[in-house]
């Protein structure tokens, strides 16, 4: 009798194991959190004098589970997300942290630039060299260079420009040798390649990676983001919006707790983002009172091939009017489009 209840035990300590942690091929997210910016943005000399809030909104991205999966089917604040929706062919965590991050970083130099121009003083912009944002397998780099590498030289020669490492490349044939200076894991140090065709690209030479360029961003007064281990280009708005109310003696807040969500372009352009819905879920529980949220634009391609798809705005509206909400949800295309509506807000 002892031994059938230890077996019983056993089988229900299994179950449960298979049930809340065996990882699935897909992931789970969830509404995340609210984060005040005043303490996460740091401008030199500036006025954190408000009354109000801005914050940024997250939302939770992890493996799924069997528990988890079905648990989505009756839940409309938790939602399966295949894998080619979170990563990309044959990328690892660790590369994919890396795009996190950088995504991240990309959002917070187009917020600075941004904010800036939009106050009238003038940013400094240095040109060092290209990022590798991934690596083909069976390309020449296939082993040599990692995702995250920045590249200062190619031949002994510094990379000082837009556009100089590609025209180096694309000088280059099939067999030629060329020597990197890469940064990796804050050590510098020489790679030798051998140019090869690019894998499913017949009669294309090159390194097989794809890169972006690396660029160094210099401030008066000086700028300090502090986002700890939040990833991706979602913040951007709203970062950009909590630097120019440091940068001004105006409150942009006027009183309220305001909190939103989209990437900042280079133009000022609001792009359109992932989890605008379970963000409203987030900021409503919070006490948010204003929720900007991406009016993007979407072609007839882009409906034809997704049908059904609706804008950021679009979804955060249906959600807002699913729970309920009193919060208000307000359009926005670019940084202007939000700075006109707080201004035309009354003191709270």
């Amino acid at each position: 009798m002892k031994a059938k209840r230890i077996g019983l035990y056993a089988v229900v300590v299994l179950l449960l194991l298979f049930l809340f942690i065996f990882p699935l091929d897909a992931y789970v997210s969830k509404p995340g959190g609210a984060y005040d910016l005043a303490p996460i943005v740091e401008v030199e000399g500036g006025d954190v004098n408000d009354v109000g809030t801005f914050n940024l909104m997250t939302i939770s991205i992890g493996k799924a589970t069997p528990f988890s999966y079905v648990a989505s089917k009756f839940s409309d604040r938790m939602k399966i997300l295949e894998v080619n929706k979170v990563r990309r062919d044959g990328e690892n965590d660790k590369e994919y942290n890396i795009r996190q991050k950088k995504l991240m970083s990309d959002s917070q130099f187009n917020a600075i630039t941004v904010a800036f121009e939009r106050v009238g003083i003038p940013v400094d912009i240095t040109y060092d060299g290209v990022f590798v944002v991934s690596v083909l397998t069976g390309g020449a780099a296939d082993g040599k260079l990692e995702v995250g590498d920045k590249i200062r030289k190619i031949d002994g020669e510094q990379l000082q420009e837009s556009g100089q490492f590609a025209s180096k490349i694309s000088g280059k044939g099939k067999g030629d040798k060329v020597t990197l200076t890469v940064d990796r894991d804050s050590e510098q140090k020489d790679v030798d390649l051998v140019l090869s065709e690019i894998p499913n690209q017949e009669g294309r030479v090159g390194l097989g990676v794809q890169f972006q360029e690396d660029r160094e961003l210099s401030t008066n007064p000086k700028v300090d983001i502090h986002t700890a281990e939040i990833g991706g280009p979602s913040a951007g708005l709203m970062f950009t919006l909590q630097i120019m109310n440091q940068l001004m003696d105006e409150d942009l807040t006027k009183g309220y707790n305001i909190a939103g969500t989209g990437e900042m372009l280079a133009d000022g352009t609001v792009g359109r983002i992932g989890g605008a819905d379970f963000k409203v879920i987030a900021a409503d529980r919070e006490g948010i009172e204003i929720f900007f949220a991406p009016d993007d634009y979407l072609s007839d391609q882009v409906i034809n091939a997704n049908p059904g798809i609706k804008t950021n705005y679009q979804e955060a509206v249906k959600m807002a009017e699913k729970i309920g909400t009193k919060m208000k949800i307000v359009p926005v295309r670019t940084i202007d489009d939000a700075l006109a509506y707080l201004r035309g807000l009354p003191e709270k």
